[in-house]
């Protein structure tokens, strides 16, 4: 798809006139640190803008449609997917100074915030109220706009549910400029078409939230862990399903197999965590007198599926400490092999639930097979996996096999009966399994509303397959190498 070259006098005169001189950059150093995620995609966009109001947006927005310059909402860009790559340059507005609590209602359990806010920032602004807003892995850098655009979700999402199970109501900027607002500030709503649900999730490319009203959850009044050790990986995953046909619902269950232990003990060895094929991590919230009685039952389960020990926590020095292994795992995986990295790729699929010890053995499989050391851990008790994949950059044969590999563990996960992305998104990175996941039918659906709303496709163009074809898309678009 061809774009009209931009008028960047003109567009440099709007932009002082509509935001000041101050906040935006056209400067080269600037384009660069904005040019990417932590997907293995880069470009730069014509211009950098970060403004203040929704009023703002709405001009820059209107400008954008009327000049057919793409426009691309972007948060902290902590994405995996490359859905903030400027893939026909234009306008990247860099939300993050948005990131203000506007109203704070306790008695209706909501709150109102910016896109921009982080949703750490938002929690501690909440405890002392008593709620939390539950957020991703990254939710100390991860904002608001973000995880809705994203529908996230962490490890928490086996017991709250992903992101949008609290959204409530959103303004939202349209591509022509228009502003509305869709939901309600009721805790439940059947009026009409589920505007709220499209837009959760869009990835930016329907329109720009500006303000955005969350339901808020008490925050637990207690927690505590289980940590099961199995010398069977298939036996780990049999746990799982285990658990929940008992019909206990963890607050959480994460996995970590043999390779994320080992990156985690090289990483940081004073962790000395034990070294076993699969790790569980099972978290339980709730009241002090339910804890215990929980996690007994959650021990025997795991001893009963093969488990050869679990290990009970409930102080919170030693449950942080569980914790924080499992936040070092991604960062951890560089130290399986030296000379290799992690390349955010084929690393967010979700499998139905008694389909993860075959996934499991697949993985293990596919990275002997390939000879890529591939870090496995994730959500297990939701299904969802996260593939690390590590290879070696600076070599050039590596790519097109880490290529393969991606095509192997994506197409795996859809004959599971699963989805190749449980809460990163589409963006450029899974572009290409919109039509092999949902459909001719249901994609032309998710094209038709795209074009609807967005009929000059200025809106975060060249993400999830709405308008281009996702194999020239990736093919324009550069690769990371270091």
């Amino acid at each position: 798809m061809e774009r009209k070259s931009i008028d960047k006098e003109k567009l440099n005169e709007f932009l002082t006139a509509t935001v000041g001189k101050e906040n935006f950059s056209m400067d080269p150093v600037m384009l660069l640190t904005f040019a990417t995620d932590a997907s293995r995609f880069e470009k730069t966009p014509d211009v950098v803008v970060r403004p203040s109001s929704t009023e703002q947006i709405s001009k820059i927005v209107r400008y954008c449609y009327e000049n057919e310059i793409p426009v691309i909402p972007a948060g902290a860009r902590t994405g995996c997917s490359g859905g903030i790559i400027a893939v026909y340059g234009g306008i990247l507005l860099d939300l993050t100074g948005m990131n203000h609590v506007l109203e704070l209602d306790v008695d209706n359990l909501q709150v109102c915030v910016e896109p921009g806010i982080v949703n750490d920032k938002l929690n501690e602004f909440l405890k002392p109220h008593g709620f939390l807003v539950p957020g991703p892995a990254s939710s100390y850098a991860a904002t608001i706009g973000g995880m809705v655009g994203n529908d996230s979700s962490g490890k928490e999402a086996v017991n709250y549910g992903t992101t949008g199970a609290y959204v409530l109501k959103m303004e939202v900027v349209l591509p022509d400029g228009r502003i509305t607002t869709v939901g309600s500030n009721a805790l439940k709503t059947a009026s009409g078409l589920n505007l709220v649900g499209l837009f959760t999730g869009s990835e930016g490319v329907l329109g720009v939230f500006t303000k955005i009203w969350l339901r808020l959850i008490p925050l637990p009044e207690t927690e505590g862990i289980a940590m099961a050790l199995f010398d069977e990986l298939e036996n780990a995953g049999k746990a799982v399903i285990n658990t929940f046909k008992a019909g206990i619902i963890p607050g959480c269950v994460e996995i970590l197999d043999k390779s994320s232990i080992y990156a985690i003990n090289q990483y940081k060895p004073e962790m000395q965590l034990p070294d076993v094929e699969a790790m569980l991590l099972y978290e339980v919230e709730g009241s002090s007198f339910e804890i215990e009685p929980k996690i007994n039952r959650i021990a025997e389960i795991c001893k009963d599926s093969g488990a050869i020990e679990v290990k009970k926590a409930t102080e919170k020095a030693e449950i942080d400490r569980l914790w924080e292994a499992r936040s070092l795992v991604g960062a951890a995986s560089v130290r399986v092999r030296e000379g290799y990295s992690r390349v955010y790729a084929g690393e967010d699929l979700a499998v139905p639930i008694s389909k993860i010890p075959e996934m499991l053995t697949f993985l293990r499989e596919a990275s002997q097979r390939y000879d890529f050391p591939i870090v496995t851990f994730g959500h297990v008790g939701d299904g969802n996996l996260h593939p690390a994949i590590t290879i070696r950059k600076e070599v050039a044969e590596d790519w097109p096999k880490l290529e393969a590999l991606i095509e192997e563990i994506n197409q795996k996960a859809l004959e599971l009966g699963g989805t190749v992305t449980g809460e990163h998104g589409i963006g450029i990175a899974r572009a290409r399994y919109m039509k092999r996941e949902h459909g001719e039918v249901a994609l032309d659906i998710m094209k038709a509303i795209k074009w609807a709303l967005d009929p000059k496709n200025i809106m975060n163009p060249g993400k999830m397959a709405l308008n281009e074809d996702p194999e020239v898309i990736l093919n324009k678009i550069p690769v990371k190498t270091i």
